[in-house]
This record gives C-alpha cells, sequence and structure tokens, in this order.
C-alpha cells in the first residue's frame, strides 16, 4: 500500500478516497439518529396538545352538563361565551339526540356566503371526519334516565396538530434536498478541480517528454549513419522506442481534449501492444492472445486504447511478481459488443478492496502512484463511453479485468 513517506503527493488522496465510504455511512447514520431524534420530539409534542386539547373539551362539556338545567341559563351564555368562544383553534359541534347541529366552532366555511341547508350540510361532512377520531363526549340532559335530552359534543384536532405532526418529515426533506443539491454541487467542482489537475499534469508531461525525445531522435539518425552501428538490431529497436515515446507523448497531450475515434480493428491493435511487451518483458512472463473473432472492430482512439491494454498488462506482471501468464481474450459480446478479458495468474485483489482499485492513490506497490487504473478507467468509461471492472478475482489465484466496447 501507498504510504505519505514514499509517495508524498498522493499518500493524503489514497487516505481520503479509502476513508470516503465510511465517512458516508457515519454522515447518514449522524442524520438519521438526527431525523429519528426530531420525530420522536415533534411526536411528543403533538401528544402533549392533543391531551391539552381533550381536557378542554371534557371541561367545556362538563360545564355545559352542569349549567344544561333552565335556571342556570344564564350561566350556560356565560360559560359558552368564556369557553367556547375563545378557542380559535379545535373544531367544536355540539349536537342534540337526533343528531342536529345546535353550536359549533372553527368549521371552515363562510357562513355569510351560504345558506342554512348548505351550512348543514358542511357540518355533516365535518361531523363524519369528527366521528372517526374521536368518541362524542356525552352531555346528559336535565333528565338523566331519558336520552332525548342529551345532547353530543363532537370534536377533532386542531390544524395546529396536524403541521405540527407533518412539519419534522416536512423539515427532512427539505434538508435532504439542500443536502443533495449541495453534494452534487461539491462533488460537481471536485470532479471539474481534479479534471484541471489530470489535463495540467498530463501536458505537463507531454512538454517535459518534448526536449528529449528530440534528442533521441537526433543521436537515432547519427547512429544510423555509423557503417558499424546501422544495420544492427539496436537500432532498429531503438527506433521502436522513440516510436513508443512519441505515442506516450500524444497520449499525455490528448489528455483534457475529446479524442478522435476512428473505426478500428480491435485484434491487430492488442496484437501489437502485445508483440512489444512481450520483448520488453522477463523471459519468465508469457503474453498470449486470444482472438475468437480477427474483424471485431469499434470506434477506438488508438493510443488511448493501447495504453489501457499496456497499463492492465503491467500491473498483471507486477501481480505475478515478475514470473507468470498473461491470457487477453477478445470475442464479441451477447449484445455485439466487444468483450476484453485481461486475465492474470498474480495474487489476486481482496474482496474488500475491489471497488477501491479504481481510485486515484490505490496501489499495492510500495513506490507505486495509484493511477494506473484510475486513468484506465477514465479512457474506458469518459472517453470511449465503454466499460472496465473486475470480472474475477481470487486471492492468491489471479485476476481478470473485464474491459466493454459498445460497437
Amino acid at each position: 500500500m501507498v504510504t505519505p513517506s514514499e509517495n508524498p503527493f498522493m499518500g493524503n488522496a489514497s487516505s481520503f478516497y479509502q476513508s470516503r465510504a465510511a465517512l458516508k455511512w457515519v454522515a447518514l447514520a449522524f442524520s438519521v439518529i438526527i431525523g429519528f431524534a426530531s420525530v420522536l420530539y415533534t411526536n411528543s409534542i403533538v401528544e402533549e396538545l392533543k391531551e391539552r386539547e381533550e381536557r378542554y373539551i371534557e371541561l367545556f362539556a362538563k360545564t355545559l352538563e352542569f349549567t344544561s338545567d333552565q335556571d342556570n341559563s344564564e350561566n350556560l351564555i356565560f360559560i359558552f361565551q368564556e369557553i367556547v368562544t375563545p378557542n380559535n383553534s379545535i373544531p367544536v359541534i355540539v349536537v342534540d339526540a337526533n343528531g342536529n347541529p345546535n353550536v359549533y366552532r372553527n368549521i371552515k366555511m363562510d357562513s355569510s356566503k351560504l345558506n342554512e341547508e348548505e351550512i348543514q350540510q358542511v357540518l355533516k361532512k365535518e361531523l363524519a371526519i369528527m366521528e372517526q377520531e374521536y368518541e362524542p363526549i356525552v352531555i346528559a340532559g336535565a333528565d338523566p334516565e331519558n336520552p332525548a335530552d342529551n345532547q353530543y359534543i363532537y370534536y377533532r384536532n386542531s390544524d395546529l396538530i396536524y403541521r405540527l405532526r407533518y412539519y419534522p418529515y416536512i423539515q427532512l426533506s427539505v434538508i435532504a434536498a439542500f443536502v443533495f443539491f449541495g453534494y452534487v454541487s461539491f462533488s460537481y467542482s471536485r470532479k471539474a478541480e481534479q479534471n484541471q489537475v489530470w489535463v495540467g499534469l498530463a501536458k505537463e508531461t507531454a512538454h517535459q517528454l518534448g526536449t528529449p525525445l528530440s534528442s533521441l531522435m537526433a543521436w537515432l539518425e547519427i547512429m544510423k549513419i555509423d557503417e558499424d552501428i546501422k544495420d544492427k538490431e539496436v537500432t532498429t529497436e531503438l527506433e521502436k522506442d522513440i516510436s513508443k515515446l512519441e505515442l506516450i507523448t500524444a497520449r499525455f497531450s490528448s489528455i483534457g481534449s475529446v479524442p478522435v475515434l476512428k473505426d478500428e480493428n480491435i485484434s491487430k491493435i492488442i496484437q501489437g501492444t502485445v508483440n512489444y511487451l512481450q520483448k520488453r518483458t522477463s523471459k519468465k512472463v508469457t503474453i498470449n492472445f486470444i482472438c475468437k473473432d480477427d474483424l471485431i472492430a469499434a470506434d477506438i482512439n488508438k493510443p488511448l486504447f493501447d495504453w489501457v491494454i499496456e497499463n492492465l498488462c503491467k500491473n498483471a506482471i507486477d501481480a505475478m511478481s515478475g514470473e507468470g501468464e498473461i491470457n487477453i481474450t477478445l470475442k464479441e459480446g451477447k449484445y455485439g459488443d466487444a468483450l476484453i478479458d485481461v486475465q492474470d495468474n498474480g495474487k489476486g485483489i481482496p474482496s474488500g478492496k475491489i471497488k477501491e482499485i479504481f481510485q486515484p492513490g490505490f496501489s499495492t506497490k510500495k513506490r507505486g502512484w495509484g493511477l494506473g487504473l484510475t486513468l484506465a478507467k477514465r479512457i474506458i468509461e469518459n472517453y470511449h463511453n465503454g466499460k472496465i471492472t473486475v470480472k474475477e478475482s481470487v486471492v492468491n489465484k489471479g485476476t481478470t479485468f473485464r474491459i466493454i466496447l459498445r460497437r
């Protein structure tokens, strides 16, 4: 694993990306706790208000029952004015034994614009709602043995309780929306900043490669003139290496620009990469290319795609500690896609690390920068609209990467 002391530029980034998933879960758990606590607290307030309203209505009912005889009619009027009239929140309807409304309060309607029949219809609809919420409170008449003298008080929760009950959910929804848009904005700005760093680093690398590359090309021309050297294999291989350096420079230069995609024969590109790598790799490493269809083609950028295959092969060589076998398979997928599998018999990737391997800074090498697979993912998915995944990995048995190119 990369450490800050070994890679001062990537150490902190690696730690950040590896702990990012854990931080997300912590933030989610904290948000859930806050939301749950908010709902519980609001519900406790609602329950207290409901109890107060119930006690208020019970007090009103007992008062009416106490003052219901004719001799205390003045007291009844006083109680009604002092208890019912100040109630500006609790909807209340008092009905007689036949269910006819006598008194009502806080019912939403404009009685000045309605006739008596329309008012009764509104009250009956409200009564139906109240019956579902609470049992009516019975007010015994002057003759307790005669139910025809009884009155009934219907009521329901005030609008304030309804608003309080749904307030935490509305509040949490607003907060969630705010956090979501904030996260999207932050992610977009962070990604844009990362892209600028990638582009700047790549173009500066291409610029720095230009000077020694020009010098190597000049030295090669001098070697070609020398009669003792020009016909030897060294000049041919050196020319191939310079061409490779030119290709690498072109790759870095194309980062940040819209790559030009052309319809290319994938088999020829992979075979060329395999031939180049095999001559410059230990004899203990064998690279096999298995092509089940030589005519499979797709719109790709040759320098960038060649870079991906080279990166996967070099990673495989490192995973095998410089000794083993790499099998590259090209075939057509079920839906006409081009499928490229790069398989090695190295040390494999632990299942807990598979999700991290494409993140910047992740590396199992002591002096690795952790950029190869990140670049490969960006090239395949961002530039070629394809997909690269770990198809299979078994510890101490090997890993298979799969590239999917849509045709």
